[in-house]
């Protein structure tokens, strides 16, 4: 387990997903309820939406950690939450991968194009990425949250505040690749 943040580092949380794909929109809702609680002075909480590039580059900014939330398909109750920390000393995707989509990008492709974008800049990515997931009903079109995704966003923000103020609970093992729909 790694300790909690030290003071003067800057941790990045990040809404990720669709409003328009049912619970995609888990990320973009918990985003904006936790940017309405009292946080401490070096987080800083964002609604990415679909602009996975724009948070590449605003990782440039110099973040040492990354907190991903978005809707995370493993095959749990609809609601479950998950704490994943990705593996920040995996090699990227290989430079094969698809092309990237500026609306679609999934957290690998993402810090990707960081590691990238780092290399050609001298900047540093973010030393620790999780992503706080919640288990999809449904990522059909349509807008709004299922009842038991919709239930799970307070959740999931206290659990967000924890790991912000306290450390960590439990973390779960796995890449970002598995953590995305």
């Amino acid at each position: 387990m790694n300790p909690p943040a030290q003071p003067g580092s800057r941790t990045l949380v990040a809404g990720i997903g669709n409003i328009f794909l049912g619970d995609d929109g888990f990320g973009v809702e918990t985003a904006r309820r936790l940017a309405e609680r009292d946080l401490p002075g070096h987080v800083e909480v964002v609604d990415i939406g679909v602009r996975g590039v724009h948070l590449a580059y605003q990782l440039l900014d110099g973040y040492d950690t990354l907190v991903l939330v978005d809707a995370t398909a493993r095959g749990e109750a609809p609601g479950t939450l998950y704490v994943i920390e990705h593996d920040v000393d995996r090699p990227n995707p290989s430079p094969g991968a698809p092309a990237l989509d500026g609306h679609r990008m999934t957290p690998d492709t993402v810090l990707a194009l960081l590691g990238t974008l780092c290399a050609g800049t001298g900047g540093e990515p973010p030393r620790r990425v999780l992503v706080v997931g919640c288990e999809p009903a449904s990522v059909d079109e349509r807008i709004g949250l299922s009842t038991p995704v919709s239930d799970a966003v307070p959740e999931a923000v206290r659990l967000i505040e924890e790991l912000l103020r306290n450390g960590e609970p439990s973390v779960v093992q796995a890449s970002t690749a598995e953590a995305s729909t």
